[in-house]
């Protein structure tokens, strides 16, 4: 039997997963990692973890499913989005940590493009906007201040682009990494934008010549490669592609209208389409399947999860050792406590604004609140307004990616580590009105990169990969109640910023 490997390389660890050509899971591999924030609003990583981690991952799944090394036909990476890319010279050397997709130093450069360069062309010809969110401000930061890396860098690599360098020896870029750089790519054209890169004063030459669909064949695996992951000489490795899009593609999205949200360290919502307005404050891309004629179009908030992961650790301390004590995870003791509070946590209002926000927003000097509070209120009440802020978050989103879509299903397929809550399922179910489902396997990005890899090479047939590999289960249906009082909610969550903005951005100077 023949197999395949997916690896998404995420922003706080790396999983890898080895199917056969049904989607079965023969073996999978984790590992964790840090990401490095210097200063405030900074959010950096060296690549040599990413390498490391997936060095760790794929030859885990070697050694654990004992398959014979041929038996592998392709493998596939996917990867958080890389924000700058990794500067490397001309021996494809890191010169520079990556300035990953949270990292929100560029302010000034933003200030910069919306004083120097024609935003209207900037629109039209990206499908994006202008924030420092996006690849080509962060590399105009790098421009800016580290003249001297800039000077000596021969390109800017995404993730996962550099990690097929090392295993191949190809240098080349997949259209959607390169599509979410923002600024510098020509969306239409499905190519990179000479008179954009003109504009921002970055030189042509330090994007790749090679661009590539994420199915595509990058190239094979080198022999000191092969050795070391336990795999064949000149296997083929793809393209490849950004994660959010590449878990959108687990979840069955190849048609217009589909749509998910990916809840993680960040969410992502994001639908299929074939035409982009950049005013409606969403980021596009082409899609990792079908990339030369649909457009993945997604909305996202910078801390999700990481807003949870936030408040527990800071303030459950107790269901932290509870925890130790009893081997109960600390979310399941949280989420049994949070059931108890009413639907709107007794009137908190939550702001997940931890680092800056994306779109709609687009301030990288938003911050996070807690509006309501009183007396009565326990760490509880807290912990659930923060559940209902990101999924508010998500509402606002999906609002916003409305007004493009020419349509779209009417559920809602929620992946990533939220959706291992029954709560927060339920709350997302009443805020958006969407019946929610989930994947009932418990992968993501790294199962659409297998999947990619399983199609490249001809495991699964087009009608196969639209079918997919996952199945969904309905987890949770508006409850009429709750629906009313959570719309009244959103429309105060949503007045919130622009009357906080000035007091937000007035703190963020203090």
């Amino acid at each position: 039997m023949d197999y395949v490997i997916g690896v998404d390389i995420g922003t706080q660890s790396t999983k890898a997963l080895l199917v056969d050509g049904q989607g079965r899971i023969i073996a999978q591999h984790s590992h964790s990692y840090k990401v490095d924030t210097p200063k405030p609003r900074w959010a950096e990583q060296w690549p040599q973890i990413w390498l490391d981690a997936v060095e760790i991952c794929v030859a885990a799944c070697m050694r654990k499913s004992a398959l014979p090394r041929d038996s592998v036909k392709a493998l596939c990476v996917s990867s958080l989005y890389g924000g700058s890319g990794i500067a490397v010279d001309a021996q494809i050397k890191p010169l520079y940590p990556c300035l990953i997709w949270m990292d929100r130093r560029a302010e000034a450069q933003v200030e910069w493009v919306n004083r120097h360069v024609d935003l209207e062309r900037l629109y039209t010809i990206t499908g994006n906007s202008v924030d420092s969110y996006y690849g080509f401000t962060k590399m105009l930061w790098l421009k800016d201040k580290q003249p001297q890396v800039w000077a000596d860098t021969r390109y800017l690599l995404p993730p996962n682009s550099y990690i097929n360098y090392c295993l191949t020896g190809e240098v080349a870029v997949d259209h959607s990494s390169a599509g979410n750089i923002g600024g510098v790519y020509d969306v239409q054209a499905r190519g990179w934008s000479a008179e954009m890169l003109d504009a921002l004063g970055i030189p042509a030459s330090m994007m790749p010549e090679r661009l590539v669909h994420s199915g595509d064949v990058v190239g094979g695996l080198l022999p000191e490669w092969a050795d070391r992951l336990g795999l064949s000489p000149d296997i083929p490795l793809l393209g490849g592609g950004v994660d959010a899009a590449m878990a959108t593609f687990a979840a069955g999205v190849t048609q217009a209208g589909n749509h998910v949200a990916m809840i993680g360290t960040s969410m992502c919502w994001g639908y299929l389409n074939q035409q982009v307005e950049a005013r409606h404050g969403l980021v596009s891309f082409p899609h990792v399947f079908n990339g030369a004629k649909d457009l993945y179009i997604f909305g996202g908030a910078i801390t999700a999860g990481a807003s949870v992961s936030w408040f527990r650790e800071q303030f459950c301390q107790a269901e932290e050792q509870q925890g130790r004590e009893t081997g109960e995870d600390s979310h399941v003791i949280l989420e049994r406590a949070a059931m108890k509070i009413p639907a709107g946590s007794d009137g908190v209002l939550f702001q997940p604004y931890l680092m800056g926000e994306r779109s709609p927003v687009w301030d990288a000097k938003a911050s996070g609140s807690f509006v309501g509070l009183s007396l009565y209120h326990s760490r509880i009440h807290l912990y659930r307004a923060v559940l209902e802020g990101v999924s508010f978050a998500l509402r606002h989103n999906i609002e916003a990616g409305t007004k493009g879509a020419q349509s779209l299903d009417p559920r809602l397929i929620v992946v990533g580590g939220a959706s291992h809550s029954d709560l927060w399922m339920q709350i997302i179910a009443d805020v958006t009105h969407f019946p929610v489902y989930t994947i009932v396997q418990e992968v993501e990005a790294a199962l659409g990169a297998a999947l990619l890899a399983a199609h490249a090479v001809g495991l699964v047939d087009e009608a196969q990969v639209h079918k997919g590999w996952v199945q969904l289960e309905r987890r949770a249906e508006p409850q009429a109640e709750n629906v009313e009082l959570y719309s009244r909610l959103f429309a105060d969550y949503v007045a919130l910023y622009p009357a906080l903005k000035p007091i937000m951005h007035r703190l963020q100077g203090a």
